[in-house]
């Protein structure tokens, strides 16, 4: 089963569910601000994310510049920044889907059509 974490007011966050809506796929949606995204879910994900720690935060975020991240991050060891995204989910890349197979953050058509293409 599919697990997605997103945000009720995250445009992509909806684009995402819909699109899983419309082509059949069962998931599972959790609210990622209450139940962020757990230690063994990050590390799955930065598996998948070839170890880029940065590809699991939202950048673009307040919080992230608000704790001034970007220039945190950098010097961050893999276990402080993943415990950071396992605290505060507003930190954590939407939306952010795990399954049999399937690690994405963000929405990318491509990338999503790439990931369920033999579902």
């Amino acid at each position: 089963m599919l697990t997605i974490y997103t945000y009720a007011k995250c445009s992509t966050c909806r684009a995402a569910t819909k699109w899983l809506r419309e082509r059949g796929v069962p998931f599972d949606e959790r609210p990622i601000r209450d139940t962020p995204p757990s230690l063994t879910e990050l590390r799955r994900m930065l598996a998948a994310r070839d170890g880029e720690i940065r590809r699991l935060f939202n950048t673009s975020g307040a919080d992230y510049r608000e704790q001034r991240l970007g220039e945190k991050l950098p010097s961050l060891s893999e276990s402080a920044a993943l415990a950071l995204l396992a605290g505060n989910g507003n930190l954590v890349k939407r939306p952010f889907a795990l399954g049999e197979g399937v690690a994405l953050t963000g929405f990318d058509v491509g990338a999503w059509e790439e990931a369920f293409s033999d579902r």
